[in-house]
């Protein structure tokens, strides 16, 4: 069940999803992405397509709310859980609710949906900086390991605040009082990445060569984490000692610079194609498919970290996400995705001939100027 007020242009409307989910067809601009858009927004809390929150406001309308109800099977007994979010432009207020209760933080609130998203604009994550790839990490992080975002938050306030002081010309010893809880909490957030990327890695790896043909003709790649800290001892104190040396080491450059130029906020998710004994970064010499293979793969395996994490199937929400694979990787995604990967599928497309996914049981749907019809 999903209950809209006056998300973007979606008006107000309340839908009832079939179990095994819909496919909602409708022509370009009519309100497909944001429809899907509302539904991920109960899962993080934020635009996936990086839109501002007073943004996702209908126009000419002060506030927005979105509320979903999952229901969960625990043991035995169908559960119903609903998230709700809202916005109020005039006062910039957010407030979210589970089961009616607002949680102390907004963060004690993401993750609960249990949704991963596919869409073409997947391939920023390989285009673009490494800002984009450390979101990648945080999101995922965030929604599926108990305490990284608490970490990432103290993190980034200890940041924020050491740089504060640099740029406003601050003593040294009132910069640097903020070096112990800016080390802890980076060496908390760059263990999580570096655990997080050694786990999935193989998966990440296997999930390529299944969906471009693997062998000479698809090639393999990798995933790798850089942090821009040298670290020898990923044990936590080790990490905590690599980032306070770090700190000490950079200090002349951080007070010429009146920035901090050590930490996570400049580590990179290295994303590389192997052929053979060599490895090139996808990012300067991949193809457009082997970019959006590269996509595709990590948003599988955010998939797999969700299910691990909760113990169920994932929501799978499909933005058009096949219209620019070619034919023989098309057919390679649809197969990963039949394999019992996701539980419901929420699917757009333009036209019925673009619903590839589960073509005979699932239910269509309309869409015109906001509006759905089932």
């Amino acid at each position: 069940m999903l209950k809209l007020r006056l998300f973007r242009n979606l008006g107000d409307q309340e839908l009832s999803f079939p179990p095994e989910g819909v496919a909602v067809i409708g022509a370009n601009a009519q309100g497909k992405s944001n429809l899907l858009e509302a539904i991920y927004y109960l899962e993080t809390f934020r635009s996936f397509r990086g839109a501002r929150v007073e943004h996702l406001i209908a126009f000419g309308e002060d506030v927005f709310r979105v509320a979903g109800q999952m229901v969960s099977d625990q043991d035995g007994r169908a559960t119903p859980t609903e998230v709700a979010a809202a916005y109020e432009g005039s006062s910039r207020r957010r407030k979210v609710t589970i089961d009616g209760m607002e949680p102390e933080r907004i963060g004690d609130a993401i993750g609960r949906l249990g949704a991963v998203i596919f869409s073409p604009a997947d391939v920023g994550i390989v285009n673009e900086g490494p800002v984009r790839r450390r979101r990648f990490m945080d999101v995922a992080l965030s929604l599926n390991e108990s305490g990284y975002l608490a970490a990432l938050q103290s993190f980034r306030h200890a940041l924020s605040q050491r740089n504060a002081a640099l740029r406003s010309g601050q003593p040294e010893a009132v910069v640097r009082a903020w070096d112990e809880p800016l080390a802890r909490s980076a060496a908390s957030v760059m263990g999580s990445r570096q655990r997080w990327v050694s786990d999935w890695r193989d998966t990440y790896r296997g999930y390529y060569e299944e969906v471009s043909g693997g062998g000479t003709a698809g090639g393999s790649a990798t995933m790798t984490y850089v942090p821009k800290v040298p670290v020898d001892e990923w044990q936590e104190d080790g990490v905590y000692t690599a980032c306070r040396n770090a700190l000490d080491v950079r200090w002349a450059a951080d007070l010429r610079r009146r920035n901090t130029s050590a930490g996570p906020h400049r580590d990179e998710l290295l994303l590389a194609l192997v052929d053979g004994q060599s490895e090139v970064e996808v990012r300067e010499f991949g193809s457009g498919g082997q970019r959006r293979t590269v996509a595709l793969a990590l948003r599988f395996v955010e998939g797999d970290a969700i299910r691990k994490a909760k113990d169920s199937a994932p929501i799978l929400l499909l933005d058009d996400a096949f219209a620019e694979l070619d034919d023989a990787r098309r057919e390679r995604v649809l197969d990963l995705m039949g394999q019992d990967r996701f539980g419901q599928v929420i699917l757009t497309a333009p036209k019925q001939s673009d619903v590839p996914l589960q073509g005979d049981t699932l239910a269509r749907w309309g869409i015109e100027k906001g509006r759905i019809c089932a």
